[in-house]
């Protein structure tokens, strides 16, 4: 198989409001939080109370379906507020910061030597098992099974995306050894895929499976990448982490204690400044971002996949980056009959598509409302997987589990589809339908 993989479908949103190659400390935020919204299928079950005393990496609730799956706090501190909605819901959990930080002392072990059970259990006591995502269906991994292989995606293609290269150009020893660490969980390979021409030192990280990858959006989702390298058949388990989190495992080998410092790209038009920003996981918004003005939508993460956060919200766990884009709360009068330069479009309906480097300011607005499903081939132009997209959401519609099977569903997650949800000129929320089957293929699994 060759070791560069070109991918000829896809496309770049390019927007305004890239980050600055600048690294700015964020102060120490009021709050931090931990939320069970931030991962899939988990049903949490407290540990602690409000008035409770915790050291980063200090169990803050697990998993009723999995009682091994801890997830810890970020920093030392107080339990100020254990936040619910409906039903009693539980939110999140937000602890209020010490100004001298207490770190756990956690079974830490050497990857080299250490049993393989014995590194699952490091990982799960220090609360980082939660960053490893299982496929199919994308939930935390099972700690009793163990994968085909392990991928992990060193680039992200999506816009505004952080630079990994930047981001991590401190971490090599970091990164090496929670490489060395995710090569004990799996007798399989350890995949790593980096952009063809961008590679830094990724290229020269031992024990790997290393490919490049060249093209447009999603060429950097992991997804994406699974789908040429390895495809997931039915039976199948692969496991994925996400590179900074790669990182974070390292660290906790190294230095023996768990710390959540990361960096993050602040961006987008809105964002007084757009820069890289170094803080802590789960730390409040506006702790990064400061006061920012009603008309502008907060995303954690990128404009295609994250999730919009108010702006007394928190960042969330998988976040590398948070998106300031304007609110869709101006409309124009017959603005399907201007040239509108300014818009962007992928049918050519606007005259913009004669400037294909032209950046654009893009609000939420959805310029229309949700119609019927029109099968016009459309979104196999943009998706680069063998997947029949608009079938296979039918599928899930009517709930015809084999015709899921069949028609890819072990190999999708909503973010892989976030761009045929992007360019559907039928508004259907993409996204949410494929969560949905993914969850009733569990239900009845």
């Amino acid at each position: 198989m060759s070791k560069n993989i070109k991918l000829r479908k896809g496309l770049d949103i390019q927007l305004v409001g890239a980050a600055e190659a600048v690294v700015e400390q964020a102060p120490m935020a009021k709050s931090y939080a931990v939320s069970p919204l931030d991962y899939e299928n988990v049903t949490p079950k407290l540990l602690v109370k409000v008035g409770d005393k915790v050291e980063a990496g200090s169990a803050l609730f697990f998993d009723k379906n999995n009682p091994r799956i801890l997830f810890t706090s970020p920093v030392s501190g107080v339990v100020s507020a254990i936040n619910r909605g409906e039903k009693r819901k539980l939110l999140n959990v937000a602890i209020e910061p010490d100004q001298q930080q207490v770190y756990k002392e956690l079974p830490v072990v050497n990857p080299q030597k250490a049993e393989r059970s014995e590194i699952v259990e490091m990982l799960l006591q220090s609360g980082l098992w939660t960053r490893i995502v299982e496929r199919p269906y994308g939930v935390i991994a099972n700690p009793e099974l163990k994968p085909k292989a392990i991928f992990v995606s060193a680039f992200d293609s999506a816009p505004l995306a952080p630079d990994y290269n930047f981001v991590l150009k401190e971490e090599r020893a970091a990164i090496e050894m929670g490489f060395a660490v995710l090569a004990r969980l799996t007798d399989g390979k350890v995949h790593l895929s980096a952009r063809k021409g961008d590679e830094g030192y990724m290229k020269e990280i031992k024990g790997v499976e290393y490919r490049t990858f060249e093209g447009k959006h999603p060429a950097g989702n992991v997804g994406i990448q699974i789908h040429h390298i390895d495809r997931i058949a039915k039976g199948d388990i692969v496991w994925t982490v996400a590179i900074q989190d790669v990182a974070l495992i390292g660290r906790l080998v190294m230095g023996g204690k768990l710390d959540m410092t990361k960096i993050i790209a602040v961006a987008g038009s809105e964002a007084q400044k757009p820069c890289y920003k170094r803080i802590i996981a789960g730390a409040a918004v506006e702790s990064i971002i400061g006061k920012v003005a009603g008309n502008v939508r907060i995303i954690s993460g990128n404009v295609l996949t994250g999730v919009k956060t108010e702006a007394d919200g928190y960042l969330a766990a998988g976040a590398d980056m948070l998106t300031l884009i304007p609110e869709g709360d101006k409309y124009e009068l017959l603005g399907w009959a201007m040239p509108r330069m300014h818009r962007f479009s992928v049918s050519r309906a606007y005259f913009s598509w004669l400037c294909p480097q032209k950046k654009y300011n893009l609000d939420t607005n959805l310029n229309g409302g949700e119609r019927p499903f029109v099968v016009t081939g459309l979104y196999e132009e943009y998706l680069p997987m063998d997947v029949y997209v608009a079938y296979l959401l039918k599928a899930i519609l009517v709930k015809d589990l084999d015709k899921m099977e069949n028609l890819g569903i072990y190999e999708v997650l909503p973010e892989d589809l976030a761009l045929c949800e992007f360019v559907d000129p039928s508004k259907i929320e993409m996204q949410q339908i494929v969560r949905d089957g993914i969850n009733l293929m569990i239900k009845e699994s």
